[in-house]
């Protein structure tokens, strides 16, 4: 037996760690691209690590583009949006869930159905509302209309399903309000949920394109996505290096709150897996 598990599970790692190797490489080829002089980006044979590794292309995103300042902004949309949306998520996620009300089931109903209706029928209607608020050309636009997200309530409510109804009765008992229920007794419960849906709300915000080239119009606000494909260099020069510097600079945050939360967010995807 122990000698056929080995036959079995030798192929299984090897297949696994080819796969792996082929979905590292281009994380591993713009790293190494951000390092390189200009004429050895696409040199035949290709290098891997050069020998002339140079900071040239973070010097010119930081000091010329302002890339620092938009590292800044991105983090403060994305932190803003994450904390608003986790909130009025598990608000919600916790009244559909624990609470019955006449319409409850119609009303949540409603609220998936919107799901399907693309971002793009929102685009005009939203702009003119942003625009007559005088949020227009502010971070408010990215961070206020996804503050209660559809999916973000879906989500909650099927994880808050789970929590027994006689730990609400209990601190009702106690003399608990419904909000200090919810904050003392749901949240704390909740925490691998709430770390699950915030990874993922926090980088959709930090990706998101469309939206800041939409609102924002000043360059001091610009966020890391779009400064990256307003970028430019002098006439004649493609600035590879310098792309993949500040996609370097990019990814690396998210990579250090994904490791750190790893853990929390297998723990949130498996029991929103089971929930019903």
């Amino acid at each position: 037996m122990k000698f056929r598990k080995i036959i079995v599970d030798v192929p299984l790692y090897a297949g696994l760690i080819i796969l792996s190797v082929f979905m590292l490489l281009p994380f591993v080829w713009m790293i190494s691209t951000s390092f390189k002089p200009p004429d050895e980006i696409f040199s035949i044979p290709p290098i891997l690590i050069s020998r002339n590794m140079t900071l040239d292309g973070y010097r010119w995103v930081i000091v010329e583009e302002g890339a620092l300042r938009s590292l800044i902004n991105t983090i403060i949309v994305a932190a803003s949006s994450t904390a608003l949306s986790l909130f009025f998520c598990t608000l919600g996620g916790y009244g559909f869930a624990k609470f019955r009300f006449p319409g409850r089931k119609m009303l949540f109903s409603f609220l998936l159905a919107t799901m399907i209706i693309p971002n793009a029928v929102m685009i005009v209607p939203m702009f003119v509302m942003m625009t007559r608020m005088g949020w227009y050309d502010t971070f408010l636009p990215l961070i206020v209309p996804s503050a209660a997200n559809a999916f973000g309530i879906f989500f909650m409510r099927q994880y808050i399903t789970n929590i027994s109804s006689e730990i609400i009765d209990a601190a009702r008992i106690d003399g608990a309000g419904e909000f200090g229920i919810f904050w003392r007794v749901i949240v704390p419960i909740c925490s691998p949920g709430l770390v699950t849906l915030g990874l993922i709300f926090f980088m959709t915000s930090w990706n998101n394109y469309l939206m800041p080239s939409i609102y924002l119009r000043s360059r001091e606000l610009h966020t890391l996505p779009l400064l990256q494909m307003q970028m430019t260099g002098p006439s004649g020069y493609w600035m590879y290096r310098e792309w993949m510097a500040l996609a370097t600079i990019s990814i690396v945050p998210l990579l250090i709150i994904f490791l750190l939360f790893q853990r929390r967010f297998v723990e949130g995807i498996t029991a929103g897996a089971t929930t019903g």
